[in-house]
């Protein structure tokens, strides 16, 4: 077991799958912690998840999260204090409408295993 601590990175330490910026955060055997970033005027890819679910949190900014799950589809206005729950296989697409970079902060449950978690799936942007 470990107590893990980590300090935000100011530059991004990757690119996610959908195409926004990550910066990795702290994580646990159980889960694992990363902001996400979408520069003003941004649209992430739309992408699935094969085994994580995960749950985010605005902290800056608005937009938009499309999100769809069987024959359950829907979009809600993203600004702070706004928090969503991605369902394993839900395709979900978001993005950034106003002119400051739109930060959410997400939990993967587990932990991020790696690129090849999530796929490519139809969007509506």
């Amino acid at each position: 077991m470990s107590l893990h601590t980590r300090e935000r990175s100011h530059a991004p330490d990757a690119m996610a799958p959908d195409g926004s910026e990550v910066r990795i955060l702290a994580a646990s055997t159980r889960g694992s912690m990363a902001q996400f970033t979408l520069p003003p005027g941004a649209v992430s890819k739309a992408v699935a998840h094969h085994t994580v679910e995960e749950v985010w949190l605005v902290t800056h900014g608005t937009g938009r999260m499309w999100r769809k799950l069987g024959e359950v589809e829907v979009t809600v206005d993203l600004r702070p204090g706004i928090s969503i729950a991605i369902p394993v296989a839900a395709h979900f697409q978001f993005r950034n409408d106003g002119t400051e970079p739109l930060h959410c902060v997400g939990v993967t449950m587990p932990p991020w295993p790696g690129p090849d978690e999530a796929y490519e799936v139809e969007g509506v942007w």
